[in-house]
């Protein structure tokens, strides 16, 4: 898929991902399934916001860089930072959360392979296509 295409593409996915996250987020009751939902959304944000950055990179490296950013975001909440900064500016946990989770680890490992997966499956089937 020409580059152009992708950014343009993971664009339009960053920002449906965002407001999804912001429903689940704002919208929704908190619960183990939407903190879980969110987490996903987290590391598929990531991903898209890679790759409209760095558009040719292959799928297997953006999502190692969004898997490694979130698990790095979530070993920083161990630290009690994030969460001291959000008291001070409240969107800061939007972007860096605030409690430690282990959960939160498996959920990012996870949502980075799937999304690896339809990225790596689009891109065959464009190149199909073409």
């Amino acid at each position: 898929m020409p580059p152009t295409r992708r950014r343009l593409i993971a664009l339009l996915a960053l920002a449906a991902v965002v407001a999804a996250g912001l429903v689940v987020h704002v919208v929704l009751p908190s619960s183990a399934a939407t903190d879980i939902a969110g987490d996903a959304l987290y590391t598929v944000a990531v991903y898209a916001g890679v790759v409209v950055i760095l558009p040719r990179l292959r799928p297997l490296v953006v999502g190692l860089i969004a898997g490694g950013w979130s698990v790095a975001v979530e070993l920083f909440q161990a630290t009690g930072i994030p969460a001291e900064w959000a008291e001070r500016f409240r969107p800061v946990a939007l972007v860096l959360g605030t409690g430690f989770d282990v959960r939160d680890l498996v959920v990012y490992v996870c949502a980075a392979l799937a999304v690896v997966g339809v990225d790596a499956a689009v891109g065959r089937s464009q190149r199909r296509r073409a």
